[in-house]
């Protein structure tokens, strides 16, 4: 807790935490954690894209590695536990088995990601793609809002753009991944439970809607000969929530909303909104997208204004792997808690591995379900027993 304090002063922001990629604050972040890699006995790396990497050697040396790893970039004004507990878990359950003296059959890298946020470029997960063997190097020209591309920032932070290929690693040399992460959401505080262990992480997709009407004077213009573009996106919203409740295991939003012209005096002519759509499993995404197109097309119809609808954005679910699972829920139960088993909402970086290798996460309990937020919070004894949940996890690995 006390290290995860000590991240939380690296900022770019005097009285926040707003930590973005390949920024200063980034720079000091990865050598300080680099530092204590060291001092655990890793041998540490940073990679072409500013990842951290610490490797504690195997019983046999040079056998496979199993990634234990998340992120220590953060949104703007954020909390101190997103992405950095899953680092700083697995650096303090490796400097266990250090102080214990214990190697294991495999061996452990720490990773630390530096992308996941996506808050600085227009692109998310660049680091742990480009680990996968899945980097798209036309990448490197997007530009940050002050006009610096990825390419010159990863310069800047004293990487060699050119070595970005050499960062992706064979599915012969890793076994698995791991990823604590906070839960981000109320399930683990309201079932009072400590952890859980996730079965997939949400696949997602975003649509852009616009909502053509006919601006008119709010004086003049009688109720039944209006064709008011707020008033159908406003019953397209509760249609997409309806058909969220009817769903199991789907989440819909609308979560952001333009009118126009905006004026307290006029009828909206014009409105544009978002639809975010999530679940774990891919078909019951479509069905539940599929379901709210039809329905906002029935309303846009009866209310006689236009529609326009556009897909933003799409990523599969993806699913944990089974012995991931089962390891987890077993460590778990080793400490007499009973296991939990949800989705992820959120994306992470387990997102990209999963093209790797098999991925497997455990959640830790945050207060409030509170996240991207100075908020954000979790405590002593719950941070204590992931890390004892890891640990067991680790020594009790093995691939079937």
């Amino acid at each position: 807790m006390a290290r995860l304090d000590a991240l939380a002063q690296h900022s770019d922001e005097p009285g926040k935490l707003t930590r973005l990629y390949l920024s200063a604050a980034h720079k000091a972040a990865a050598e300080e954690l680099a530092g204590w890699m060291r001092e655990a006995g890793l041998t540490v790396s940073i990679d072409a894209l500013g990842t951290v990497l610490g490797r504690y050697e195997s019983a046999s040396p040079g056998a496979p590695a199993l990634l234990i790893g998340s992120h220590i970039d953060t949104v703007r004004d954020a909390g101190r536990y997103d992405g950095a507990l899953g680092v700083i878990a697995g650096l303090v359950a490796v400097e266990e088995l250090a102080k214990c003296g214990e190697n294991l059959p495999f061996a452990i890298e720490v990773v630390a990601f530096g992308d996941e946020e996506g808050v600085r470029f227009p692109t998310t997960l660049t680091s742990s793609r480009a680990l996968a063997g899945q980097f798209d190097p036309a990448v490197l020209d997007l530009c940050d809002a002050d006009g610096v591309s990825l390419r010159n920032a990863l310069t800047a932070f004293g990487c060699d753009p050119a070595a970005i290929a050499t960062i992706a690693r064979s599915r012969e040399q890793v076994l698995a991944y791991i990823e604590v992460h906070i839960e981000q959401g109320p399930v683990l505080e309201a079932a009072d439970l400590p952890v859980g262990v996730v079965t997939a992480i949400n696949g997602v997709r975003r649509l852009a809607v616009e909502v053509i009407g006919e601006a008119g004077h709010a004086g003049t213009v009688p109720m039944r000969l209006r064709r008011d573009a707020l008033a159908a996106a406003a019953e397209m919203a509760l249609a997409v929530e309806r058909a969220a409740n009817s769903s199991p295991d789907v989440l819909a939003t609308v979560g952001r909303m333009e009118v126009s012209p905006g004026a307290v005096n006029v009828i909206p002519g014009n409105v544009r909104f978002t639809i975010d759509i999530r679940s774990p499993e891919d078909k019951q995404r479509d069905a539940a997208t599929e379901e709210i197109v039809r329905s906002i097309r029935k309303i846009a119809a009866a209310r006689r204004v236009e529609l326009s609808i556009s897909t933003m954005h799409e990523a599969p679910a993806t699913a944990c792997a089974p012995v991931m699972i089962d390891t987890l829920t077993q460590a778990v139960q080793h400490f007499g808690l009973a296991p939990h088993l949800l989705p992820s909402g959120a994306g992470h970086d387990a997102m990209a591995i999963a093209r790797l290798c098999p991925v497997g996460m455990l959640f830790v309990r945050c207060a409030g379900g509170i996240s991207h937020n100075p908020k954000e919070a979790i405590s002593l004894q719950d941070a204590d027993i992931c890390v004892r949940i890891l640990l067991e996890f680790l020594r009790n690995f093995k691939l079937k």
